[in-house]
């Protein structure tokens, strides 16, 4: 085999290697190593490396079998795999990379200081000055984010809006819209929607967000 035939063969059985790896979207194992930034989980042998907000750190046991929902970033000099205890957060993680000038660094950070709720909260409500509460994020960054990730949760409410029924509340659509796109399902969120509302229907939609995140 010449050496260009070499090169090729390396070359495809890199990027099989590559596919692969973006099939890694949830890890469960051991949890061997704990630290505020990163955990070890042993999966049949081989350990995996996961960069953690403090959120999940937080959530997570000692020593005991776990499973976090996962996003591999790959790039040119690095292939770096985070995880999340909660298929919201990682959503939301998403969400943020995908904002230009916004890095999983900084994500992460934004995860460990504010929760899930509170980041929506202000990207709904037009608050940057939240978002600006964490270490990084300056003024351009925060008004960015807002832009680009309010149009994405008005253009799903939106096509919610569409297929629910004129007998559905319009709090309950937007509530519904937004925490689908901060990966909640439907069939999960609704019945913890229509009992707050039952029992408070005055909530306001920043609230009722919130609370179906922590009951969820």
């Amino acid at each position: 085999m010449n050496f260009n035939a070499v090169c090729q063969e390396f070359h495809t059985l890199a990027e099989n290697f590559r596919h692969t790896l973006h099939m890694i979207t949830q890890l469960k194992g051991r949890l061997v190593e704990k630290e505020p930034n990163y955990v070890v989980i042993d999966c049949h042998g081989v350990g995996y490396y996961v960069s953690i907000s403090q959120a999940t750190y937080n959530d997570l046991p000692a020593d005991e079998n776990v499973l976090l929902y996962t996003h591999l970033l790959v790039r040119e000099d690095a292939q770096n795999l985070y995880g999340f205890s909660t298929k919201s957060e990682r959503s939301v993680f998403e969400f943020l990379i995908s904002v230009s000038g916004v890095g999983p660094a900084s994500a992460v950070v934004m995860l460990s200081t504010l929760s899930v709720g509170d980041i929506y909260a202000a990207i709904a409500n037009d608050q940057p000055e939240v978002l600006q509460s964490v270490k990084g994020i300056g003024a351009k960054t925060a008004q960015r984010i807002i832009l680009d990730l309010k149009n994405k949760i008005k253009k799903q409410v939106l096509e919610t809006k569409k297929i629910e029924g004129k007998g559905t509340s319009k709090i309950k659509i937007e509530a519904l819209s937004a925490l689908e796109v901060l990966g909640i399902p439907k069939k999960v969120a609704e019945p913890i929607i229509v009992q707050l509302l039952k029992e408070n229907p005055t909530l306001s939609l920043e609230n009722l967000i919130k609370q179906t995140l922590k009951k969820k």
